[in-house]
């Protein structure tokens, strides 16, 4: 037996062992309480203080992170996991600039560790760098043959840069090899619309027969049937895959839809007339634009017609606004508190979020930001940004919806998965859109997505036109625009625009009439 190094390693190997159990399993205030009292005994372990800031960024405290990996790397400067530990907390503190460069320096120095490799490329695909994210991916497939699970992260990365060529054959030999990788059974139901010769229907129901009731299988191939049987014009097959997927994911989600309404109402007493009718100064020093909305209304399409401009550059769903909002208000955690909020510095608000974007995608005169959710701060933005230009899109009701409920959001928008969660959220959403018009007349941009489909150059040249742009005809050309999008629409926006998604839910009035009912007792207009 081979003698321990020094008394009590094989302890301190115990508590190391621990502290990652605890991460493993989803408890980081316990892993955090450990490693805190192991960097404590042994303050020159660098295996310590990089576990403390995993614990720290799973907490979301990246300040915290920051330091403890920062802490590691004095004791070992090229440790990979201490680089790794670094790189996430810097995109957590948004400081995204640094972040890439300490991803480039780790990927040159360790480029034959695949598993290191691996992590870098996560690191481009959150920074929008698709193109360095495909690369890492295409050096693990070669340094690890047998790692079939990075064909999806090499698939998923040629579908943002709008290469589904590359990508289909991608996901179908990853399913050859592993019948179990779930996941891609989704992405690639939504590369291109399925036909009755070309589909994988057959073989996603056999898949799901022999799934022995797995769950990741009930509820991703519940789904991709969905999707396809909709496409194969078989509305009742599809509608009853598509109740059983979500009626899966709902039973194990533990959200309650009454917490965000909460936060919304929470969000117009705070931010209300006083609020507004308070001198403030902003950061009037860039002119950002943000497209935002219920999911699936269209900010994707606008995204990319305003991003075909030569003076617009577009850094996706960033969630950098709120990243600043949480920092600014209390450095930490994952929710914002809104009475904090209403006493920020507005104006460093404005210019750490403008900071935090230019280093994702820099060189541009405007920059926009599509994530959906800042309808949530829209007042907030304003206010940080008196410059900014924003446009809300809005489609109608039912077929904002259905879209959002069919769509396989996985991590994001748990309300999706329960028809009457969706129609309380939409309800709570359209009243803090009517306070934003209220307080904020002309401040923002209405854009209705029917309208936008029907007379899209119409409509586009005053979008263009309220942002402050010259008309740019590239802004036509949306299709052709070869900047990535890693969103739920980023294989449509590669085609032309089309009308077929309007008025479908109409496919399926019988079965969507307990949300319809909701939506029409909240006083909202179904056409």
């Amino acid at each position: 037996m081979t003698s321990p190094l020094f008394p009590g390693e094989n302890l301190l190997r115990g508590q190391i062992e621990r502290i990652r159990d605890r991460l493993r399993e989803g408890r980081p205030l316990e892993a955090n309480g450990l490693a805190l009292r192991l960097v404590e005994s042994y303050p020159d372990n660098v295996d310590g203080w990089i576990q403390l800031g995993r614990s720290y960024a799973q907490l979301s405290s990246f300040r915290k992170s920051l330091d403890a990996a920062e802490k590691a790397l004095v004791l070992d400067p090229r440790h990979p996991t201490a680089q790794l530990v670094l790189i996430e907390a810097l995109l957590g503190c948004g400081r995204n600039g640094e972040a890439v460069l300490a991803a480039r320096k780790l990927e040159a120095e360790r480029e034959a560790d695949a598993s290191v490799v691996l992590q870098v490329g996560y690191c481009y695909t959150r920074t929008n760098r698709h193109s360095d994210a495909a690369r890492c991916y295409e050096r693990v497939r070669v340094l690890q043959p047998a790692n079939h699970a990075v064909l999806h992260n090499l698939a998923g990365a040629y579908l943002a840069l709008g290469d589904l060529a590359k990508a289909e054959p991608l996901y179908n030999e990853l399913l050859r090899k592993e019948v179990h990788a779930y996941e891609a059974y989704y992405n690639r139901a939504t590369l291109r619309r399925q036909t009755p010769k070309h589909n994988h229907v057959a073989e996603m129901e056999k898949v799901l027969s022999d799934s022995r009731g797995s769950r990741m299988a009930e509820r991703v191939l519940c789904y991709s049937l969905a999707k396809e049987l909709e496409d194969l014009g078989e509305w009742q097959r599809a509608f009853a895959y598509l109740k059983r997927g979500a009626d899966s994911l709902k039973r194990q989600s533990s959200y309650r839809v009454a917490v965000d309404i909460g936060m919304m109402d929470e969000v117009r007493r705070q931010f209300d007339e006083s609020f507004f009718a308070e001198p403030r100064s902003g950061y009037c020093g860039e002119s950002p634009i943000f497209v935002l909305g219920m999911p699936r209304t269209g900010t994707t399409l606008v995204d990319r017609i305003l991003s075909s401009h030569t003076m617009v550059g577009s850094v996706g769903e960033s969630d950098e606004f709120f990243r600043t909002l949480v920092r600014q208000a209390h450095g930490e955690g994952t929710r914002l508190e809104t009475q904090r909020a209403r006493v920020l510095d507005w104006e460093s608000v404005g210019s750490e979020f403008c900071r935090a974007i230019n280093e994702i995608l820099p060189g541009y005169g405007h920059l926009l930001d599509k994530t959906p959710n800042n309808f949530l701060y829209l007042g907030l933005i304003l206010t940080a940004l008196p410059n900014a230009k924003i446009v809300h899109l809005r489609r109608q009701p039912m077929d904002t919806c259905y879209a959002i409920y069919k769509t396989l959001f996985r991590q994001a928008y748990p309300y999706s998965y329960d028809l009457g969660d969706l129609g309380r959220y939409y309800l709570a959403y359209w009243r803090l859109m009517d306070h934003w018009r209220r307080l904020l007349p002309g401040r923002f941009l209405d854009v209705d997505y029917e309208d936008l489909v029907e007379n899209q150059e119409d409509v586009s040249r005053r979008v263009v036109a309220f942002c402050g742009l010259d008309w740019d005809d590239a802004c036509l050309s949306f299709d052709r625009n070869e900047a990535p999008s890693l969103t739920a629409s980023a294989a449509q926006v590669r085609q032309r625009i089309y009308n077929s998604s309007v008025g479908l839910w109409h496919r399926y009035e019988q079965e969507l009439e307990p949300l319809n009912r909701i939506l029409r007792e909240g006083c909202i207009e179904i056409a």
